[in-house]
């Protein structure tokens, strides 16, 4: 039968997994399989496994109660295995991987950080500092139908919320990196010019959070940092 896997954990990890339910509809029985160094926190897979709420819940629940007590790996919403076979076999091939990275994730937490800027502020800013993007502004203004200016224009002020915004995003991460293990990027989305996630260590949550608040403050209120955490380390597995 077809199983879901929470995380991985070492063989001496607590494993309190008593009054816990799986995803899925039925909730089925929360297990340990493994008789190595390592364990495989699993349920029953349902037929049908869909992001719902209830589902999400469930998955975060078991990765809470486990990150409680020691070291994770967990594994991100919707991985399935065909047997608890496949599972035993996994954790068999890939041992001193997995001891590797659970030793360095040892009292750690992850904490995703994004920023965003108010555009209108940014481009006055832009348009307010260069002589240059003032004067094709004007043109463009005076000659609505002046396209290679309306191009140029708009390739300047792009290059230049660009390098801003990379200047930015650099300025960010070093003030809230010292405080930090390690960091890794992600995608910057629409509204976020900055998309980064920390390994802390749980003894420095406070100073972390700390660091990133003093830089949100020096910035101001045109700048938007949000900080979400302690989550798993899913972006360090």
């Amino acid at each position: 039968m077809a199983v879901y896997i929470y995380a991985i954990t070492a063989a001496d990890h607590p494993l309190r997994l008593d009054g816990l339910h799986g995803v899925g509809e039925s909730g089925g029985a929360v297990r340990a399989l493994g008789s190595g160094t390592h364990r495989a926190v699993v349920s029953d897979a349902p037929e049908e496994l869909r992001a719902k709420r209830r589902d999400l819940l469930a998955h975060q629940a078991v990765q809470e109660r486990l990150l409680e007590d020691g070291a994770v790996l967990p594994m991100r919403f919707g991985l399935v295995a065909p047997d608890e076979e496949a599972v035993t076999a996994a954790l068999d091939e890939n041992t001193e991987g997995y001891t590797e990275r659970l030793q360095q994730l040892e009292g750690c937490v992850e904490y995703n950080l994004k920023a965003a800027r108010d555009e209108d502020d940014l481009l006055r800013e832009i348009v307010g500092e260069s002589e240059e993007i003032q004067a094709l502004n004007e043109r463009t203004r005076q000659h609505p139908d002046a396209h290679d200016d309306k191009v140029a224009l708009g390739e300047l002020i792009s290059q230049e919320v660009e390098r801003r915004n990379n200047d930015a995003a650099q300025e960010v991460v070093e003030a809230a990196a010292p405080a930090a293990v390690t960091y890794t990027p992600g995608e910057p989305t629409r509204e976020h010019f900055l998309n980064v996630s920390f390994l802390v260590q749980r003894k420095r949550a406070g100073e972390f959070s700390q660091a990133v608040a003093d830089e949100a403050r020096r910035r101001g209120e045109t700048y938007d940092l949000t900080l979400h955490g302690p989550l798993p380390p899913y972006s360090f597995v």
